[in-house]
């Protein structure tokens, strides 16, 4: 078995879109910023995030609501330099709710939201496991 990717169901993809791409800086795949599916990859690693039109989804399986309530989800991202990579996603317009600040000893982190409410963590690893 393989992970392919984690989807998140949105219902403003192109905010979604704007946000994953121009303020995370991950990459797109195929420039899809309507929707109503795109996967975004980090520069580096293999995993990947996709979004998925929700309304689209809803009518497939016939039971999801407009809008998802409450957290749902929680999408990672690690990064090398946490604080500069904050200060320069904080110019693109992300609003931190929490750190950059230490988790454990051996990393530190940061919190978002995107324009869902999906809330993004950001390490930095400071030791790796041994």
């Amino acid at each position: 078995m393989e992970l392919a990717q984690v989807r998140l169901l949105v219902a403003d993809f192109a905010a979604c879109y704007r946000f994953y791409a121009e303020v995370l800086g991950l990459r797109p795949q195929s420039g899809a910023s309507e929707g109503p599916y795109e996967k975004f990859s980090p520069h580096a690693g293999s995993a990947g995030i996709a979004l998925q039109d929700r309304a689209m989804m809803a009518a497939i399986l016939g039971e999801l609501g407009d809008a998802a309530s409450g957290h749902r989800s929680l999408v990672v991202l690690r990064v090398d330099d946490l604080d500069g990579y904050c200060e320069q996603i904080v110019g693109r317009g992300a609003v931190l709710v929490h750190g950059p600040a230490p988790m454990t000893e051996r990393m530190r982190v940061a919190h978002l939201k995107d324009p869902e409410g999906n809330l993004v963590e950001l390490q930095e690893w400071l030791l790796l496991r041994t």
